[in-house]
């Protein structure tokens, strides 16, 4: 659930988690081939091993050295857009991370137990003078492949408007039975997208929090407030006021048309892509396949499906690339996708409805788990291959 600047133009940078080149002895490399920047993630300190770097290339390699899960994100100088991102990392577990960043200063933040605005600091990237052209691939197929990208994003968004608009109508009025139809099939147009929404960290909060993520005095607000009153716990809850549900409803809709306006006039860099697919089978891994992302309604395959739509059309925008680059890990990439979608398919009713995901076993639950992470891990040496 969370958040660009390109070389060339000050745009948002696509934050994404990870997406590494791993050199023979696994170790990500960065600008060069110099060594990563080392981050330990504890419950009370985010230690980096330097605090500057090279533009071009940066690579960090995250080790949780702490009890509870920890995320690790590279923001941009407001502290707010996201640069890169890797999420879900357990307890004396490793995560690496390579980003393309242009000179400038940034922030590091290690999120301890997944919560708050984590421990921060600044961190510089200094000029060096080196271009950020991705050698053996002409520009004419990078270009193809980055516009390519920006129009599926924009075609996305406009349609999540749309669905958003029919959704909230349909809330609003009290029909619930079409109200709880149309949640799903709406969000969809998000998740596909989620890297790139998430990118903002100001719209994300107020529009994609789950109730068991909020912080103290945090109003929530978004699409999982009105899930939980579409399904309400079968006791202790009272249903919103229908002048409630309109607020609540309205809102939502307007950040949806502030997050349309934004993509408008977007750029994307091929690592920024890269890392972006990836991220969303993060997603996945981190709310999805625990159940915890639509706790209320139970619709999280339809998310699952969505996020996996989006990493595979990431990924086969930036194919004709890697398979210059490295033929066998697009292969390996894509015999991975066509697994994982022959599992979700098991779970189908009909074109475009799944079961509720409280009726899949814990085995069931494992083996999608499986397959995500069999897809994750050659997905995860995509942008590395392409850019280094």
């Amino acid at each position: 659930m969370n958040r660009l600047i390109t070389a060339a133009c000050t745009v948002f940078l696509l934050g994404i988690a990870s997406a590494c080149s791993v050199t023979e002895s696994n170790e990500p490399t960065a600008e060069g081939g110099s060594g990563a920047i080392r981050v330990e993630s504890s419950a009370d300190e985010c230690a980096l091993t330097a605090a500057e770097a090279p533009s071009g290339n940066v690579a960090f390699k995250v080790k949780n050295t702490g009890s509870e899960v920890t995320e690790f994100y590279l923001y941009a100088e407001d502290g707010l857009r996201i640069v890169g991102e890797i999420e879900n990392v357990g307890p004396g577990l490793s995560r690496d991370l390579v980003v393309r960043a242009a000179p400038g200063t940034y922030v590091t933040s290690c999120r301890p137990g997944m919560t708050g605005k984590g421990i921060r600091s600044e961190f510089k990237v200094t000029d060096s003078g080196k271009d950020a052209k991705i050698t053996g691939v002409d520009q004419a197929t990078i270009d193809t492949a980055t516009s390519q990208y920006a129009a599926y994003v924009k075609d996305q968004a406009s349609q999540l408007v749309d669905q958003t608009m029919a959704f909230t109508a349909a809330y609003k009025d009290g029909q619930d039975d079409e109200a709880r139809k149309l949640f799903p099939l709406a969000r969809g147009y998000w998740e596909r997208i989620e890297t790139v929404a998430e990118s903002f960290g100001d719209l994300d909060p107020k529009m994609d929090l789950r109730e068991a993520d909020l912080e103290e005095g945090q109003e929530w607000t978004g699409w999982h407030r009105i899930e939980k009153d579409l399904w309400p716990p079968a006791s202790g809850y009272k249903q919103l006021s229908p002048a409630e549900r309109a607020t609540y409803a309205d809102d939502l809709l307007s950040n949806t048309n502030i997050l349309d306006e934004r993509v408008q006039t977007l750029e994307y860099t091929v690592d920024q892509i890269g890392n972006g697919s990836k991220g969303l089978l993060d997603e996945v891994a981190a709310g999805k396949i625990t159940g915890e992302e639509d706790i209320w309604s139970h619709t999280d395959l339809y998310d699952f499906q969505a996020n996996v739509d989006g990493a595979r059309v990431a990924y086969e925008g930036l194919k004709p690339l890697l398979e210059v680059k490295d033929a066998a890990l697009s292969t390996q990439i894509e015999s991975a996708f066509d697994a994982l979608q022959v599992l979700l398919d098991k779970y189908k009713v009909g074109e475009e409805d799944f079961v509720f995901y409280d009726k899949v076993t814990e085995p069931q639950r494992k083996e999608l788990s499986d397959a995500v992470n069999a897809l994750a891990e050659p997905l995860s040496k995509m942008t590395g291959a392409i850019t280094l």
